[in-house]
């Protein structure tokens, strides 16, 4: 079995450690990103949910970033959502800011009832530049 090629953005790594998951993996011409809240850098929650939604979206550009990646290579979305029928038109207009043009991602949503705290968390899987390149 090969070693995992874990991606770690600037400055995050302790806060991952200390909650033992990888934030994302690259595997076989793929970036897997875990889940991504409105965490600040210390771990604590925003608890504005644009703002929140805003810092999901920041920390996630800063994984896909540092494993060389955009949005743009994004294929594949999945968002949790506390409460989706109260919430969702506030994260819809945060979207627009971060989503980019067509063709879009694919696109999941899953309304919860607990988030850690949280009220929206987006994973992603991203196709990798240079996997694209191969084609």
């Amino acid at each position: 079995m090969s070693a995992r090629d874990v991606v770690f953005p600037p400055g995050r790594q302790a806060l991952y450690e200390k909650n033992r998951y990888s934030p994302a993996i690259r595997s076989n011409g793929f970036l897997f990103v875990s889940g991504q809240v409105g965490s600040r850098p210390d771990g604590s929650t925003e608890t504005d949910l644009q703002a929140h939604v805003g810092l999901a979206f920041d920390n996630l550009n800063a994984i896909l970033s540092a494993a060389g990646c955009t949005f743009k290579d994004v294929v594949d979305v999945t968002v949790f959502v506390v409460d989706p029928e109260s919430n969702l038109e506030t994260i819809w207009k945060v979207f627009g800011e971060h989503w980019g043009e067509a063709p879009y991602p694919t696109l999941t949503g899953v309304g919860v009832t607990w988030l850690y705290g949280a009220q929206f968390e987006i994973k992603v899987i991203a196709r990798l530049p240079e996997a694209s390149a191969a084609d």
